[in-house]
């Protein structure tokens, strides 16, 4: 029976100092580990606050190539120590080009790789198109504690081809690691419960667990709305927290029963991948 604990991160992220930020990520990576977890996911870009909710040249300074950011080398040396898996989120300076991307650091504190985000938002409070390139790393899966991962970043968890392509490349489990709350120009409007809907969804028609990790408070007039949790195959909660709530989420998740589940809906079995051709086609 393969078993995986796992853990997602839900914390305030508001601090200017980047060195804050990534010390209150770390103090919850310790505390995860010491629960069991093998795979902790911190939210997206945690280094410091969103900034993408507006279009500051000086902001660019923000990134740094894999090898050199302080948040890579941070969760290396805590994987390293604590014999933890960390996907971890950051800026992404190379050459010329910016990126939103992620380091998946194992637990010898190793970046197995990297995966640059697929899909870019562009909208009030969050123009990411000014700062990020569209990934070009293709989507990724990476084998940690005998476990075959997929990690889609943020607005990536609202494509269900993002989280099929995961699963058709062998991922027994979907982590999206996220900054997201409320939208600027419609206060009325809570994409919580939809966002939640929309990753429950990949894993209920990949029959398989989902982790998902947000960051939480008031960064200059805009509120991110945590809601993170962990799903199992069905899409029901392991885990989750509000709104307000800062901490680790944990739960075991069962992989065999997952498998023998998912290989019982034929979900992959029944597909038409020829009748799909207009999925690859521009609109």
């Amino acid at each position: 029976m393969t078993k995986l604990t796992v853990a997602a991160l839900q914390l305030a992220l508001n601090s200017p100092d980047e060195q804050e930020n990534i010390a209150a990520t770390a103090a919850l990576v310790e505390d995860a580990a010491g629960k069991g977890a093998q795979v902790i996911l911190p939210p997206e870009l945690f280094s410091g606050p969103y900034f993408c909710k507006r279009e500051e040249e000086e902001l660019f300074a923000l990134a740094r190539p894999t090898a050199e950011h302080p948040s890579v080398l941070a969760m290396q040396d805590l994987a390293k120590k604590l014999n933890v898996a960390i996907p971890t989120s950051f800026f992404e300076k190379d050459g010329p080009h910016y990126y939103n991307t992620l380091a998946m650091v194992d637990a010898g504190g190793d970046i197995l790789g990297i995966y640059r985000k697929s899909h870019i938002p562009d909208g009030p409070g969050y123009e990411e198109k000014y700062y990020f390139r569209p990934g070009n790393t293709g989507f990724k899966v990476w084998d940690v504690f005998g476990t075959r991962i997929g990690v889609g970043v943020c607005w990536d968890q609202w494509y269900p081809e993002c989280a099929r392509a995961m699963a058709l490349m062998g991922a027994e489990v979907l982590f999206y690691p996220t900054a997201i709350g409320s939208e600027p120009y419609d206060a009325d409007l809570d994409t919580s419960r939809m966002w939640r809907r929309a990753m429950i969804g990949h894993s209920v028609c990949n029959c398989m667990p989902v982790v998902a990790a947000n960051r939480i408070g008031l960064e200059e007039g805009q509120a991110f709305y945590g809601h993170s949790f962990i799903t199992d195959e069905w899409g029901d909660f392991l885990a989750d927290y509000g709104r307000d709530e800062s901490g680790v989420l944990l739960a075991e998740l069962d992989l065999s029963r997952a498998a023998r589940h998912r290989a019982g809906m034929g979900f992959f079995r029944d597909r038409r991948p020829n009748l799909y051709s207009r999925i690859g086609e521009d609109i």
